[in-house]
C-alpha cells in the first residue's frame, strides 16, 4: 500500500493546477491538456513518487492514541 504524503492543501492546489491544464488542452486543442492527469493522479491517490524521492510530506502526521 502507497503512504500517503499529499495534505489537504496540497490536494486542492493539485487539483486546481489539473483543472487549468485540462482546460488550456482544451482551448488550444492539444493532446499536453493529458498531462492534467499527473496532478489529478496524485492528489486523488494522496501520494506522490516524488515527494517519497526527496523524503518530503505535506500530509499532517497526527497520530491516533
Amino acid at each position: 500500500m502507497l503512504k500517503k504524503n499529499v495534505g489537504k492543501t496540497d490536494k486542492i492546489i493539485r487539483i486546481a493546477i489539473g483543472a487549468i491544464i485540462a482546460v488550456l488542452g482544451i482551448v488550444y486543442q492539444s493532446w499536453w491538456g493529458l498531462l492534467a492527469i499527473i496532478p489529478f493522479a496524485t492528489a486523488f491517490l494522496g501520494f506522490c513518487g516524488l515527494y517519497t524521492a526527496c523524503g518530503a510530506s505535506t500530509c499532517s502526521t497526527k497520530e491516533k492514541p
